[in-house]
């Protein structure tokens, strides 16, 4: 392969390091017009970690995160582990794996509870800098709201420890995500958009889902870590007026349109 120096760095010819995101923003743009068109509200941020491109649609536009919120929980707790200040027994481990793998709902508010509930989000933003991150003001821990720009850069953090969090125990949140189960905890199907929109790349997904939001819309959040050596990030949000089912398929309309062959 013939190399030229191009800023004083050795590039290769027909390699370009800004390839995989070649017509990215457009085609990001036309997901969430496509999503507009059935009445849909989505905010969508990708990340290429490598060489930090991003493309985006609403990048700042809060809305509730719901499940993904238990990312933060679990970030919180793995850190008072690593300094001692709290232990975690088999069960607890558990219940964290499952909190992370099957969004059990159970294991989130038990693990809210014993933290401080708003007190996890105050040390969460404080620590990765998310300036679109507000706690609850019920201090019911789904209606924590973000941002997918904030979404984004938590998992940048997370994966590079510049959030605090180390290896260790970032890597047992992104094992987790990575076994993340089809169905949650509630029987609800979880493999809606990043799962089933890039079925060809290895995956790790937090989702998020309920209803009803401001006025009977259906909130799914997407949210993850793509590829073999980690170097993507998305995150996806979406208030939709249509059916669960729908609405569901929207978001994978979505990522499918941004990656159509299913890779990025």
């Amino acid at each position: 392969v013939a190399l030229v120096m191009a800023g004083g760095q050795a590039q290769a010819w027909g390699a370009p390091p800004t390839a995989p995101f070649e017509g990215l923003q457009a085609r990001v743009q036309q997901a969430a017009a496509d999503a507009a068109g059935s009445g849909a509200e989505m905010s969508i941020v990708v990340l290429d970690r490598r060489t930090g491109q991003t493309a985006s649609s609403g990048a700042g536009r809060p809305f509730p995160i719901a499940s993904v919120v238990k990312l933060f929980i679990a970030d919180d707790l793995l850190l008072q582990q690593s300094q001692g200040g709290t232990e975690l027994s088999t069960a607890d481990r558990a219940s964290l794996d499952a909190m992370l793998r099957s969004s059990d709902d159970g294991a989130a508010q038990m693990f809210w509870d014993r933290n401080g509930q708003n007190a996890v989000i105050a040390r969460i933003t404080s620590r990765y800098g998310l300036t679109g991150t507000t706690a609850p003001a019920n201090r019911h821990w789904d209606v924590t709201q973000s941002t997918a720009s904030d979404l984004v850069r938590y998992y940048d953090m997370l994966l590079d420890g510049t959030g605090g969090l180390p290896p260790e125990q970032a890597n047992i949140i992104i094992g987790d995500l990575a076994r993340s189960t089809p169905t949650g905890a509630d029987g609800y199907p979880q493999r809606f958009g990043i799962p089933d929109g890039l079925y060809a790349e290895p995956v790790a997904v937090k989702q998020g889902w309920f209803c009803c939001w401001n006025g009977g819309n259906q909130l799914h959040v997407s949210t993850g870590v793509i590829g073999p050596d980690r170097r993507y990030v998305m995150a996806i949000g979406s208030l939709d007026p249509t059916g669960a089912a729908t609405a569901r398929d929207n978001v994978t309309r979505a990522v499918k349109t941004m990656f159509p062959g299913g890779t990025v």
